[in-house]
């Protein structure tokens, strides 16, 4: 009887680790994807309004226009990259909702014993 309690009790944390792996992987490719499209179009976008603004103040500005794009460009450049290592940082832990069982299935059985 014991000892198929322990069973079952395992069964049911690998089946939550699993589900835990998943939902990890999961999340990661989605996050992947958005990002990569996000760059992406992001990239084309300010590609062409950074064109687009050069051409226009050709005649005039035309180093002070790309002196401000590429300040502006670098500027959210490095806000992005800490926004990034920030977000990279604060992830939750991977499988903390099994580990959290595990440490309760441990105390159980130790006040049992």
């Amino acid at each position: 009887m014991f000892a198929a309690t322990l069973v079952a009790m395992a069964h049911t944390r690998f089946e939550l680790l699993s589900v835990d792996l998943e939902e990890a992987r999961e999340h990661f490719f989605s996050l992947l994807v958005l990002s990569l499209a996000a760059l992406f179009f992001l990239g084309v976008g300010m590609a062409l309004a950074a064109i687009l603004l050069v051409v226009a103040f050709w005649d005039t500005h035309r180093l002070l226009a790309l002196g401000s794009l590429a300040g502006f460009f670098l500027a959210v450049g490095i806000a992005a990259w800490i926004f990034a290592m920030r977000k990279a940082r604060t992830r939750p832990r991977l499988f903390s909702a099994s580990l959290s069982e595990l440490r309760k299935d441990r105390q159980q059985l130790i006040s049992h014993l």
